[in-house]
């Protein structure tokens, strides 16, 4: 790992544990799989923000910050198509989301609305900041220098998403306990991504 991911991964996104390295050659060699996930996770984010603004329209500040946003992530859908068709590429079938159903799995279902509302926010800032440190690995290994430059372009996207649902948090419940919940959301994370299988078929 070199100093400038765990920089990255560390102090800005917060992740307790990198990828492994082995992910980006697996990627490689498997790229109409890791491009028709990367598709659907596009579209999953895009339709969860719909999600969102249609269970809480109250919330001015949320809704006003997540349409835009919904526009993005269906753009991101659409580029990944494209580059699947340009490569003459197929998008293949969704695949289970091992991942995420995991962090869903760690999500409140009960107790005050507020503490599930919070769970929702940050399982998708957490979403958002595993897939930039993912696209980060895919900028800096892949062979392709193209697909590396393509992948900047999504780090640098994922990376803006991940502060924005940090702040729609941190506007609606008190900072303090955001950041007490996001460390303990960072450390299950952290042995989620250790527990699970190495696959180069797939983002998370």
């Amino acid at each position: 790992m070199s100093d400038d991911l765990s920089h990255h991964t560390k102090n800005i996104l917060g992740l307790q544990l990198p990828t492994d390295p082995r992910w980006v050659d697996l990627a490689g060699i498997s790229l109409e799989a890791i491009l028709t996930d990367h598709a659907y996770c596009e579209q999953k984010a895009a339709t969860t923000c719909i999600s969102l603004i249609q269970k809480y329209p109250d919330r001015e500040k949320l809704v006003f910050e997540l349409a835009p946003i919904v526009a993005e992530e269906w753009g991101h859908f659409r580029l990944v198509l494209n580059e699947l068709k340009k490569r003459k590429l197929k998008l293949g079938s969704q695949r289970k989301d091992i991942y995420v159903n995991k962090l869903l799995a760690f999500q409140k279902k009960d107790g005050h609305p507020d503490d599930r509302f919070l769970d929702r926010l940050l399982t998708m800032a957490l979403i958002e900041a595993r897939s930039c440190e993912r696209f980060k690995r895919l900028s800096e290994g892949l062979a392709d220098t193209y697909l590396q430059q393509f992948y900047r372009r999504f780090m640098e996207s994922e990376a803006g998403h991940y502060t924005l649902f940090i702040d729609l948090a941190e506007t609606y419940m008190a900072k303090p306990v955001v950041r007490k919940r996001w460390e303990q959301w960072l450390a299950y994370e952290s042995d989620v991504m250790n527990d699970m299988e190495i696959r180069g078929d797939r983002i998370h």
